[in-house]
């Protein structure tokens, strides 16, 4: 199969697309190369970041894959506005073996890179301001992992949200503490859905509410950042997703009062959703949009509230997350063509994809989850021409 016609498969299933698969070859067969030290843009807020990786165990929810008498297992990370963070470390994009394993099943080699740092310092403090914080959940796309949309995430934490980020297991890299490290199932048996995802960030939004009573949903008990606790405001709860996840977004909102506003970043929206949505919903299209795909055109008939449909030329469907901006630091590094590189990016600059990733979630959570309105929701501007409004 040619690269571009798996390029297309990918998009057809929704499917996140690793790094690395261009020039995977030809980087193995020039020798080992120095891993080159990929890196992420800082974040734009106020605040520091502080991160913290939890061990979730869903009780409710038996796992027949795991075997007998297992339950739901899932990791996650909690990103948040942070205080006094000198002396605690910044955290890694991904864990050093689910990298490996990423990178392995991209078929290339595995000491090619070294995972950026993130913003996010380990375990630092919350910062507290008088007031229990916003929250905003994530899902990635099938095949993907919960690091793949740091720049959005971290974006958001630095102007004072809490982020839950979650591995779908068996549809992602993840590595869990005792050091077992999942990848996603190929096999049709065992493939997951926008209904499993949903059901996943479901048992997510259970956590959070733990978190605002105080209460730590760590099944090894590892001890809370100080302010993480207590510090979480289960009313005002957002969610975003890419892909699957972008559809996993709208079906859990159907489903779950509980979330208020919703992102999605080029959702297919299959199968197809038909309940009508009367809360806050946007869309972030890119190849899946509402002309080219039924299951995207038909929800859009369903949303009752407010509602926007952006779109931003030249980009892709990997182009509203860290793909945009990783995957040019590895076409240096394996001598990428440009037409290969356009194939990954589109041709939506870095820089501005960067651009786009932090101010248009952050002004729709903070429209509706902080009632702070501001113009760039309003309609096109010339801060960002690439960006069309889409009626």
């Amino acid at each position: 199969m040619t690269r571009r016609r798996l390029l297309g498969a990918a998009l057809a299933a929704g499917a996140a697309l690793p790094l690395g698969l261009v020039g995977a070859t030809r980087a193995a067969a020039s020798g080992a190369p120095a891993p080159v030290q990929l890196t992420l843009p800082a974040p734009t807020g106020p605040y520091p970041v502080g991160t913290v990786a939890l061990h979730l165990v869903d009780t409710a929810r038996p796992d027949p894959v795991a075997g007998p008498g297992r339950r739901r297992e899932l990791m996650a990370s909690v990103w948040y506005p942070a205080r006094d963070v000198r002396r605690y470390p910044l955290a890694p994009w991904m864990p050093a073996g689910a990298l490996r394993e990423l990178l392995a099943s991209a078929g290339f080699p595995v000491d090619a890179v070294q995972a950026p740092l993130t913003s996010g310092h380990q375990g630092a403090p919350v910062r507290r301001s008088g007031r229990e914080l916003p929250v905003v959940v994530f899902s990635h796309g099938a095949h993907s992992h919960r690091a793949d949309h740091t720049v959005m995430v971290q974006e958001l934490a630095s102007h004072g949200y809490v982020v839950v980020t979650a591995d779908h297991t068996y549809d992602a890299f993840t590595e869990f503490p005792d050091g077992r490290i999942l990848t996603p199932f190929t096999d049709p048996q065992h493939a997951m859905g926008p209904a499993d995802f949903a059901a996943d960030i479901r048992f997510i939004l259970d956590c959070v509410e733990d978190l605002a009573a105080g209460r730590n949903p760590d099944a090894d008990g590892r001890p809370l950042p100080m302010g993480l606790a207590g510090g979480v405001d289960p009313r005002r709860i957002g969610m975003f997703g890419w892909s699957k996840g972008g559809t996993a977004t709208a079906r859990l909102m159907l489903d779950d009062p509980r979330v208020q506003a919703g992102l999605s970043l080029d959702g297919p929206m299959l199968p197809a959703l038909t309940g009508d949505l009367d809360r806050p919903f946007m869309m972030m299209t890119a190849a899946f949009t509402r002309a080219a795909e039924p299951g995207v055109a038909e929800f859009w008939t369903h949303l009752r509230g407010w509602r926007l449909n952006v779109q931003a030329e030249g980009a892709v469907h990997a182009s509203y997350g860290d793909n945009q901006v990783l995957i040019p630091q590895l076409a240096v590094a394996v001598g990428m063509s440009d037409a290969e590189l356009l194939g990954w990016i589109g041709t939506l600059a870095p820089a501005r994809a960067v651009r786009i990733q932090q101010a248009y979630p952050l002004a729709f959570f903070d429209l509706h989850l902080r009632h702070r309105r501001g113009p760039l929701l309003d309609g096109p501007t010339r801060a960002f021409p690439e960006v069309t409004f889409l009626p």
